[in-house]
């Protein structure tokens, strides 16, 4: 059992104040907010007033290209703990099968961008 975390401790604490935080902010929010029901004539909160359908149609390359660029964050996140806990898990005897881990990770990072280049999904046409 070398190879497993010894002390969780710490990611319990981060765990537990990030839920806390989380439900104090939503919590204060709940209570603090103004109880005014507003007219559908009212003005945004910029103070210009609307216009039109907010239904209104936009093109769908801005959703796939906000869609792909959370997508790619968000996968570019994880390769944070293997930088970060690299040599502890090389001298657990588990560096090989991390680095190996990683570079299948990243052939299917590279697959999926090759995949939506081949697709035209970040072409502004």
């Amino acid at each position: 059992m070398g190879s497993t975390p010894e002390h969780l401790g710490p990611l319990l604490i981060q765990f537990l104040l990030g839920v806390g935080f989380s439900a104090l902010i939503l919590a204060l929010a709940f209570l603090l907010n103004p109880k005014k029901k507003s007219k559908p004539q009212d003005t945004f909160e910029c103070g210009v007033p609307y216009y039109g359908d907010a239904r209104g149609l936009f093109n769908i390359k801005f959703y796939l290209v906000a869609v792909l660029f959370i997508l790619f964050d968000i996968e570019a996140i994880f390769l944070f703990p293997y930088a970060v806990n690299l040599k502890s898990f090389t001298k657990a005897g588990l560096g090989p099968f991390l680095l190996i881990e990683m570079f299948v990770f990243l052939f299917t990072i590279i697959v999926g961008l090759y995949y939506i280049r081949k697709k035209g999904a970040l072409e502004w046409d």
